[in-house]
């Protein structure tokens, strides 16, 4: 769908929108109109947007190379948010799977305002038992987790996981998802957040700044790299022989590519025994749906930080930056009761 276009007839709506890259400062509340779903997608009355270290590489375009998508001066899509939890309220010609009434929880581009589109397969039902605000705080960053211990790390009942950044957004899921799939496991994370990550259910919790994980004292056979910047030799030290590392996110590792370490890490794996993967998330309705199971049985539980109205996204994005959040943040819109007239 082409957001310029859109933007420019239709009902109005709030929406948080940046004209160009920089920090939270480029973010402001604005008025647009309300967009129209294409045959496959879906129109959504957001009732909550979740707020991940994705929206923060779209807001400041580092790593540069992402600007090749996203705009090379300013963002081709000036609405911010991707996380979306709401009711459907249109469908395109194509959709099969929701209807109007239907609520929904996945990924739709500009979720940081009182409506937006959503492709119908990123899109799935909210599992029954979260609100919506706990519902908006799991889709990227729980897919993201998910897809790093099953589809890359491969990981089994029995082994052990290094999470490094445990208490962040994909952090948080992926302890749980490790406990689930029956490891055990390990989490880094700052002191100060050390009872946060032992309630996720990690077994064990060093301190990111006294603790060495790769002092020899204990080896592992999946570590999920997330957001962090430690060196391939340290990580390897802390690796089983026939260990897997995955990276995830690219944070401290540069702002033209944000993957130099990753992509030599890729290309050390040609000469050892040791597999250091990088992980391409996908955003996906399969995977929401599984996770709904999860969600449904009470083994994954959201880790709900705080929610922010729609006018105060900027300082949910400063809360963000400053690396204090334990687990999501979420913004609500001002006025998530607002009359639906004309855009059915």
């Amino acid at each position: 769908m082409n957001t310029n276009t859109t933007l420019g007839r239709g009902v109005a709506m709030k929406a948080v929108i940046q004209d160009s890259y920089g920090t939270s400062e480029v973010l402001r509340v604005g008025n647009v109109n309300i967009p129209e779903p294409g045959d496959n997608e879906v129109l959504v009355k957001v009732h909550a947007a979740g707020l991940d270290r994705g929206t923060e590489h779209l807001m400041t375009g580092k790593p540069y190379v992402v600007r090749m998508a996203t705009g090379l001066r300013r963002p081709k899509k000036p609405i911010s948010g991707r996380d979306v939890a709401g009711t459907v309220v249109k469908v395109g010609s194509a959709v099969t799977r929701f209807a109007p009434g239907d609520e929904v929880y996945g990924v739709a581009p500009g979720s940081f305002a009182e409506y937006a589109v959503g492709p119908e397969n990123k899109l799935a039902r909210k599992p029954a038992n979260l609100t919506f605000a706990q519902a908006a705080a799991v889709p990227i960053s729980a897919g993201t987790a998910l897809q790093a211990l099953r589809d890359v790390g491969k990981v089994r009942a029995g082994q052990t996981v290094l999470v490094i950044g445990a208490s962040g957004g994909v952090g948080s899921y992926a302890v749980q998802l490790a406990k689930v799939f029956g490891a055990q496991v390990t989490g880094v994370a700052s002191a100060a957040k050390a009872d946060f990550v032992t309630s996720l259910g990690a077994d064990h919790v060093l301190d990111y700044a006294s603790d060495d994980f790769a002092d020899g004292t204990r080896t592992y056979d999946l570590i999920l790299d997330i957001g962090g910047g430690s060196s391939l030799k340290r990580l390897r030290r802390a690796l089983k022989p026939r260990g897997t590392v995955v990276f995830v996110g690219s944070e401290n590792t540069g702002s033209i590519t944000g993957m130099g370490r990753q992509l030599r890490g890729a290309l050390l794996s040609l000469l050892v025994r040791q597999r250091l993967a990088i992980l391409m998330a996908r955003e996906r309705a399969s995977d929401l749906e599984h996770l709904t199971e999860h969600l449904e049985a009470g083994r994954v539980i959201p880790s709900l930080a705080d929610s922010y109205p729609l006018d105060q996204a900027r300082t949910a994005m400063e809360l963000l930056e400053s690396g204090k959040v334990r687990g999501k943040l979420v913004i609500i819109p001002l006025d998530t009761d607002a009359e639906e007239d004309g855009i059915r």
